[in-house]
């Protein structure tokens, strides 16, 4: 291994313009080490060392995310590492590892109040690499964090689709198999004789029924004795299967009054088939509302979708009904509103005017502030997150609450601080809360935190008209 020498710095891009006498002070206050193949250098919690200036091999830079290890990058020759003059941060949160033999030089950090003082141009070019590994670093975390946030509402949709999609297959299904039936009612019906106006009564009496959209919400208790009733005049009336058409008749809110109106415009003889057919076309309308049902929760996930992310849109401030983002998050996270058994509250002033906002970005607010408040009430089992929204004078003030454990007073005034966070490893990258106060900050905004056990309520406010 050759000694570093003034030569060997000079190669180093961030370190041209330090004055020579500087470069030779920084060599013989270093020690000049070479790190092993395969050795952990460091592991998040522990104390940053250097700066470290690496002469030559290679060190991987790497965090540990949802239990995997993901690369974020290689230190090579001519990189400076470490911790840096001015430099906040005095614990690493990544993992560092020498790929091969590395040459490095490491400077004492315990006298870095010494190179402050007294090296001034070598202290600059230092908080000049601290500086662009800041922007790239919280770059990088910026945008893990919205592809957290991403996997989090692609697994929730992934869920939430899967139900009307998989009704969609079973009722066209069970609608082939139902219709492969039709032949042996029609032989029955072809069998059958009645004029013209019989035939228009029964069919008008059926329509009337299928027009009806509101149909009462019958109890159990309800149901069953209505049911009980259906079946008895069927059986009283000789109809075949009588038992399983009642659940259809019951469907559609089918009475004995109105069994005994068709029975009045059938010949007796002929009631067992024109039965048998009404309860065919129950069936079949009864499966194509279903498939439709489903269809429709399809289109208005994909419509949330479009709406939340505001796709459809251009970047600048739009105005906009605030209450439509809202409720677009609380369908994107709807699975964790079922999985954690919560309650939501829409305390909403709806006289409130379109807001002038960067929509997509408020969305993305929504999203960090209610899927902290799942989290939060995740230990309880169940909870309460409710949602107001209200005036105050010119600007737009919307309080989220929930009911879990609260915010301890000692970390309270460090939620909003870049990758503070109070989650184990690998659940959370702590930048959810900083970019939230980033983005109401573009809004000219404020946003401000009250807590105590049994209620945390976040108070975003920023003015209407942007």
């Amino acid at each position: 291994m050759e000694a570093a020498t003034l030569t060997t710095l000079k190669t180093f891009e961030n370190l041209k313009g330090v004055p020579d006498e500087q470069l030779r002070w920084l060599i013989n206050i270093c020690e000049d080490r070479v790190i092993p193949e395969g050795t952990l250098i460091s592991k998040p919690g522990d104390t940053m060392t250097g700066p470290n200036f690496i002469l030559s091999g290679q060190i991987a830079v790497y965090i540990v995310l949802n239990g995997a290890k993901r690369e974020l990058g290689i230190f090579g020759e001519g990189v400076i590492t470490g911790y840096l003059p001015y430099s906040r941060g005095r614990v690493s949160n990544v993992y560092l590892k020498a790929k091969s033999d590395t040459h490095v030089l490491s400077y004492p950090t315990e006298r870095i109040r010494e190179m402050i003082s007294s090296q001034f141009e070598l202290t600059q070019a230092l908080v000049h690499v601290m500086s662009n590994r800041v922007r790239e670093f919280t770059a990088f975390q910026q945008q893990n964090e919205k592809m957290m946030a991403l996997g989090k509402l692609s697994a929730g949709l992934t869920h939430e689709l899967n139900n009307p999609a998989s009704a969609i297959v079973r009722d066209s299904v069970s609608l082939r198999e139902h219709l492969r039936l039709e032949p042996e009612t029609f032989k029955k019906l072809t069998a059958i004789q009645m004029d013209a106006a019989q035939v228009d009564a029964v069919n008008d009496a059926l329509f009337k029924i299928l027009s009806e959209t509101e149909r009462p919400k019958l109890t159990l208790k309800e149901r069953t004795k209505r049911e009980e009733e259906l079946s008895d005049w069927l059986d009283d009336n000789d109809i075949e299967d009588g038992y399983d058409m009642v659940e259809s008749f019951v469907d559609f809110n089918f009475t004995v009054a109105d069994l005994e109106n068709f029975a009045g415009h059938i010949p007796k003889r002929f009631l067992p088939p024109v039965f048998g057919w009404i309860n065919t076309v129950l069936v079949t309308e009864k499966m194509v509302e279903d498939i439709q049902e489903s269809a429709r929760r399809i289109a208005d996930l994909v419509k949330s979708v479009k709406t939340f992310t505001h796709m459809d849109r251009g970047a600048d401030k739009q105005y906009a009904d605030i209450h439509i983002g809202i409720r677009n998050t609380l369908t994107m996270l709807g699975y964790r509103k079922k999985k954690g058994n919560i309650t939501v509250i829409e305390d909403f002033d709806l006289n409130l005017p379109p807001v002038k906002a960067l929509i997509g970005e408020l969305n993305q607010v929504w999203t960090n502030l209610i899927d902290n408040a799942f989290d939060a009430m995740e230990a309880n089992g169940k909870g309460t997150l409710t949602i107001k929204t209200e005036r105050d004078k010119d600007f737009v003030q919307v309080s989220v609450i929930d009911d879990g454990p609260g915010i301890p007073d000692d970390i309270k005034s460090r939620v909003f601080d870049p990758f503070f966070t109070t989650k184990e490893m690998g659940k959370g990258t702590g930048m959810g809360l900083e970019v939230t106060q980033r983005i109401v900050n573009q809004h000219r905004g404020s946003i401000k935190i009250k807590s105590e056990p049994g209620h945390t309520e976040f108070i975003v406010c920023f003015p209407i008209n942007g």
